[in-house]
């Protein structure tokens, strides 16, 4: 019988497709020094890469090991809503902006994917989100317990 590893609430997965593959490249660099980073891919640059290959499969793991992925297109829009396809799975987006958005997504929604639009954020912007995703925590709070529980009925 398969045996599913549960990683620690510190593990991200990172994944992407061509337009975030170099933002997630250093993204992952930065955050190896505080966080254990899974990179589920691509590993090298190929303009033909459709993010659902890598998006899914990080979605996939968010879902079953309670875990945390950032996950990263031009826009982040598409990246999202394949991540969100995924029951459990809350992701929202981050393309610029006031990082109360991000900050907010965890602590009302308990988004556990947060999509960066690599076409519209620099390098510390994004690791500025990342951070304050991975930071934040759910309130949990009776109210959005309850909302969140009816996205899954």
């Amino acid at each position: 019988m398969f045996a599913m590893q549960v990683h620690s609430a510190s593990t991200v997965y990172l994944a992407s497709d061509h337009a975030g593959f170099e933002m997630k490249q250093e993204l992952a660099v930065a955050l190896r020094m505080k966080y254990q980073v899974v990179d589920l891919g691509p590993h090298a640059y190929d303009a033909a890469d459709d993010y659902p290959d890598f998006v899914r499969p990080a979605s996939l793991r968010v879902a079953a090991e309670g875990a945390r992925a950032i996950v990263i297109g031009k826009s982040g829009q598409g990246e999202a809503m394949c991540a969100n396809r995924i029951r459990g799975v809350r992701a929202a987006v981050f393309a610029g902006g006031d990082l109360d958005l991000v900050r907010l997504a965890r602590e009302h929604n308990d988004a556990n994917v947060l999509s960066l639009g690599a076409g519209f954020l620099s390098f510390d912007e994004a690791l500025s989100a990342a951070t304050v995703f991975l930071e934040s925590s759910f309130s949990d709070d009776d109210r959005h317990r309850r909302r969140i529980s009816k996205l899954d009925d």
